[in-house]
């Protein structure tokens, strides 16, 4: 029963928080990159004040742990997502973008050590170089070079992987820390959607003036990426550390480049070329490379 439970709140999972990316796509005809996260994190934010002032759970946790934490929210929420909605808005398929996204836990994995004094393994150096060596063969292959436009465009998601790899480095050296920065889940969830609303204002108003065409499908568009994605996602990814280690949750983001793209297929009728299929198996040929002495440590833990 219980492992029938973790497999259902893997798939939810899975399902929940690669859906962000079709919805982001679903969203964009309708307001700009920046308005679209402003207004979606706006009601985040208020949402979450209701809930902790409700549950008497809002408190003012001191400037440096706020601080941290916020600053985390920005490069996790802010710039994660403002590239992938840019990379959208300049026609990359969705897909594609989850496989760029996608050399994040990687580049966290081989970047992890600096953050915390110690020596990165070799392995994770050479699973990295592999995984960007499969994102090139789907991406080059789809860039026209004849168009800046579109070489642009398929290089915005690797700014998401950089803004995400500096946020989780930022919250691993938190978390291998004395922890007087780490806040309660909600909290922190709020302290970081509050300071990613603040920080999407200007350029939402200066260069979108927050316009917005309100009709129904982007209502249901906001309602789902704010309640299924940012918080059932988030609520799910959470169970599932409770059930399983973060290193095994972690691994679960690698399953969204296939998933995306068949809801790419699905929603879109996005085509799937066989240089995304080849460049998908070369980054899972990287991730395993990267996962193998964690693989051989459960082995031995067994036996």
């Amino acid at each position: 029963m219980i492992l029938k439970r973790t497999l259902f709140l893997i798939i939810g999972f899975v399902l929940l928080w690669n859906s962000g990316f079709i919805g982001a796509e679903y969203g964009l005809p309708y307001t700009g990159p920046f308005t679209l996260l402003f207004w979606r994190y706006l009601a985040l934010t208020f949402f979450l004040l209701v809930y902790l002032g409700i549950r008497g759970r809002l408190r003012w946790a001191g400037w440096s742990a706020v601080s941290v934490n916020m600053l985390v929210g920005v490069l996790a929420h802010g710039g994660w997502l403002t590239c992938v909605l840019f990379a959208l808005d300049y026609g990359v398929p969705a897909g594609i973008v989850a496989l760029v996204v996608a050399l994040q836990p990687m580049a966290t994995g081989a970047f992890s050590g600096m953050a915390v004094g110690e020596k990165t393994p070799l392995y994770r150096w050479v699973g990295l170089v592999i995984g960007f060596a499969g994102v090139a063969i789907a991406v080059l292959y789809r860039i026209d070079f004849a168009y800046a436009d579109s070489v642009f465009g398929y290089l915005i998601p690797l700014g998401s992987v950089v803004a995400i790899t500096v946020a989780s480095l930022i919250q691993r050296r938190m978390e291998t820390g004395k922890g007087a920065h780490k806040l309660p889940v909600d909290l922190n969830l709020f302290y970081q959607s509050l300071a990613t609303t603040i920080a999407l204002f200007l350029p939402a108003y200066l260069m979108e003036s927050l316009t917005a065409q309100w009709t129904q499908p982007f209502i249901y568009t906001m309602i789902w990426l704010v309640f299924a994605v940012s918080l059932g996602a988030y609520a799910l990814m959470w169970l599932l550390i409770e059930r399983m280690d973060a290193t095994r949750v972690a691994s679960l983001f690698y399953l969204g480049p296939p998933v995306t793209m068949l809801m790419a297929w699905v929603a879109f009728g996005d085509r799937l070329l066989l240089t995304d299929i080849a460049g998908l198996m070369v980054v899972l040929l990287g991730v395993v490379l990267t996962q193998q002495k964690f693989r051989k440590g459960l082995h031995k833990a067994a036996l």
